[in-house]
């Protein structure tokens, strides 16, 4: 797509995973495990690439979820995105994922790196 670095979210039994950039998906399995840990369900919504349409599906922690990133190396984490997205995600309309966001090739400026232990994710989402 595009020649964006594109990762994939496979959602329950199906074999067709959904393609989302990289970076964003580093920033929606941080938003994901931390409300699927905590039992809470909710909707996740994205644009079509081609602008056609959205498509949503409704998270919750029975349904298994698989995701494959193109770099090894951890993405590094722009608090004010994974702000915004914890804030959808708590919201009635659930995590919805922008056209802007989809497209997006480029890492944020003012991005850190946060560590994988529990503890980090737990402080840096404590903000939303």
């Amino acid at each position: 797509m595009d020649g964006r670095i594109m990762a994939n979210l496979f959602y329950g039994a199906g074999s067709t995973p959904i393609e989302i950039p990289d970076h964003l998906l580093a920033h929606v399995k941080i938003v994901i495990a931390t409300k699927l840990r905590r039992n809470e369900s909710f909707l996740m919504s994205w644009p079509h690439p081609d602008g056609s349409g959205r498509t949503s599906i409704w998270l919750q922690p029975s349904i298994p979820m698989r995701f494959v990133f193109s770099s090894s190396e951890s993405a590094e984490i722009d608090r004010a995105l994974l702000a915004r997205l914890a804030e959808s995600a708590n919201s009635n309309t659930g995590l919805a994922l922008t056209a802007e966001e989809m497209a997006d090739t480029q890492r944020a400026r003012g991005a850190v790196a946060v560590p994988d232990a529990d503890s980090e994710r737990s402080r840096v989402l404590a903000v939303a």
